[in-house]
């Protein structure tokens, strides 16, 4: 089994212990340590305390599977009070590759890679191959997640399911829920299905016998209970595994899970022979007309010490090989083979982007220049020898390959939101949706749209309500650049001006929805003036089929209840584009006239804006709720 170039560092963040080791080969885990959570002041400080200890080792990728959601860049645990954003941990730690999962779908991933002797199965059931597979466990929480087979793959499920409602079976379980709504409005599985919610079975059934309860840990409650010690102990014990039988269950046959149920977590493992003789495997059959359904799925106690090490593992491998044998990585064996042929200043710039490729990717001309020790024209130089118009596309082509695609989401604003939490889902969203407007652009629409502008005698700008801001911008960058404009946003001056346009004239209308009577009435004008109509709109919208060139933003705000934010400046952005392509056109001497430096200056000018409208590394993937951030 080959070693990795580097060890890398896995972890299982859980609410009261941070578990860390080092992978040296696949599956070969040293150096592991466990870290009281309580003794750190953040996620950093146990990282990097850990990372202390190992007297200097170079880590270039890490794995993180934490008892918690994960879903873009910012992860607050549900258990604990740590919080932090999976990018500033990457730079702040000095890592290529930083992937964040949930500790359950990590745990799932590693079901397919265990041993006959890393699973204690309980009860009778037979598992079925290709079949899908329900994970749950307690420990700080209950978590719960799935493997679905996808042919030779799987694809783990990020599941809450923990938070489901519990429903008692018994009057004994009745008092039990009683006893909680004390305490909580609603009562989940994973309130009673865990650590704390072991303490909290032991309270409650104390004050049903009419003890006083004493100040018991859960681990002093399990230790007491296999040791015949207390009472309201073993019955506390007991009234667990049962109610863990009812949440497996529930999973089985939520899933369809013929492929078996399998236990972990840091509770049932320590159970030992104990949880195969109490009442879980009969109140997970315990099902009514389904009873004879869940009695022939296998249930498993997964009792590998690394099973969670395992999945992160392999969840951080498939990204690796993903980043690694897409565009990004041709492009990189394009660099290798061609190195005999470079300049040595060229080559020295090679040398830099194979060294360190996703730091070319984020850094601007200037530094890259400066790693390389090379003038800024030689890194232009080198790009251009690989067939690339420049650093901007050539970082595109990289780009492509090593971050992946950054998921297109949105992320609802909150009224108990920080401000940090606040701004970060405001420029979430923003750089969200230019993403995906980005992936829409039609070239060919676009060209045609920067053609007519170009044979245009008089271009004129069209706009309603919130977006005449951007007919007025337009204005503005078009008259800068000498070429005769208009900006109308007065239904009664839009009438007016469209009637009087000429063959040859361009109207641009601008419309989020399309469909404004006002707007589709100058679109009838402008036609039967001869003008040529270009629409910024959404698609299969009425303006959009009338206009003679549709560039098309597909982004709906309901602007009967706010205004239009991330639309206008996706409209706005269509306008820079289309302003740029005009000022080159008309002027693409200029291009040919300036010097390498002035060239330099302005690829570097270029890479900022492409900085700008690429924001964010994270990587979407089949394994759900992943979050995978590089350099």
């Amino acid at each position: 089994m080959s070693s990795f170039d580097n060890p890398r560092l896995i972890a299982d963040i859980g609410g009261t212990y941070a578990r860390f080791a080092l992978e040296a080969s696949p599956g070969e885990f040293s150096h592991s340590a466990s870290l009281r959570c309580a003794d750190y002041s953040d996620f950093h400080a146990a990282v990097s305390a850990y990372l202390d200890g190992l007297g200097g080792a170079h880590i270039e990728h890490a794995a993180i599977a934490i008892a918690n959601p994960v879903e873009g860049d910012q992860v607050r645990m549900t258990n604990y009070h740590w919080q932090f954003s999976i990018e500033e941990m990457r730079q702040r730690l000095g890592l290529d590759t930083l992937v964040v999962v949930n500790d359950f779908t990590a745990l799932a991933m590693a079901i397919p890679r265990l041993g006959p002797g890393e699973l204690h199965q309980i009860g009778g059931g037979e598992a079925r191959r290709q079949s899908v597979v329900g994970v749950l466990g307690s420990g700080s929480g209950l978590g719960v997640s799935g493997l679905i087979p996808a042919g030779d793959a799987w694809i783990s499920l990020g599941s809450e399911g923990g938070h489901t409602s519990f429903a008692p079976r018994d009057e004994r379980e009745l008092a039990i829920l009683r006893f909680a709504w004390r305490q909580f409005d609603h009562v989940s599985f994973e309130r009673l299905v865990s650590g704390p919610g072991l303490e909290l079975i032991y309270r409650a059934l104390a004050d049903r016998a009419g003890e006083a309860a004493k100040p018991l840990s859960a681990p002093d409650i399990t230790q007491a209970a296999l040791d015949g010690r207390d009472a309201v102990c073993a019955e506390a014990l007991e009234v667990f595994c049962a109610l863990l039988g009812t949440a497996a269950a529930n999973l089985a046959v939520t899933l369809g899970a013929l492929g078996g149920i399998y236990i972990g977590g840091g509770i049932v493992p320590r159970l030992g022979e104990y949880f195969a003789r109490s009442p879980f495997r009969s109140r997970f059959e315990d099902k009514g007309r389904f009873s004879s359904y869940v009695a022939g799925i296998p249930t498993f106690v997964i009792t590998a010490e690394n099973a969670t090490f395992k999945g992160a593992s392999a969840i951080l491998e498939s990204q690796l090989k993903s980043l690694h044998s897409s565009a990004g990585a041709a492009i990189l064996g394009q660099i290798r083979r061609a190195r005999s042929e470079l300049s040595p200043a060229e080559l020295r710039v090679a040398e830099h982007v194979l060294a360190h490729p996703r730091d070319v990717l984020n850094a601007p001309i200037a530094d890259i220049a400066r790693a390389a020790q090379v003038s800024q024209p030689t890194v232009i130089r080198f790009c251009r020898s690989l067939g690339c118009e420049g650093l901007s596309d050539f970082k595109l082509r990289l780009a492509s390959g090593l971050t992946g695609t950054v998921p297109v989401t949105h992320t609802q604003v909150n009224m108990d939101d920080s401000m940090v939490e606040l701004g970060a889902k405001v420029l979430g969203n923003t750089a969200s949706a230019i993403l995906q407007v980005r992936s829409q652009l039609n070239r060919e629409m676009i060209d045609r749209a920067i053609q007519l502008m170009l044979q245009a005698g008089r271009i004129e700008f069209y706009a309603a309500g919130h977006y005449g801001v951007v007919a007025q911008d337009a204005q503005f960058k078009f008259l800068r650049f000498g070429v005769s404009c208009a900006a109308y946003t007065d239904p009664r001056l839009q009438q007016l001006a469209a009637d009087v346009l000429r063959p040859g004239d361009v109207a641009v209308v601008i419309s989020s929805s399309g469909r404004l009577p006002q707007l589709m009435d100058v679109v009838e004008r402008a036609h039967a003036r001869g003008a040529t109509v270009i629409a910024i709109t959404a698609s299969q919208s009425p303006l959009a089929r009338k206009a003679d060139a549709a560039l098309i933003i597909d982004h709906v705000e309901d602007v009967s209840t706010h205004l239009p934010m991330v639309s206008r400046i996706l409209h706005l952005l269509v306008i820079d584009i289309l302003a740029v392509g005009v000022a080159l056109r008309r002027n693409p001497e200029a291009m040919q006239l300036m010097d390498d430096d002035d060239k330099a200056a302005l690829e570097q000018q270029r890479d900022a804006g492409a900085r700008r409208a690429a924001p964010g590394v994270g990587v979407a993937a089949p394994l759900a709720r992943l979050t995978s951030h590089t350099r």
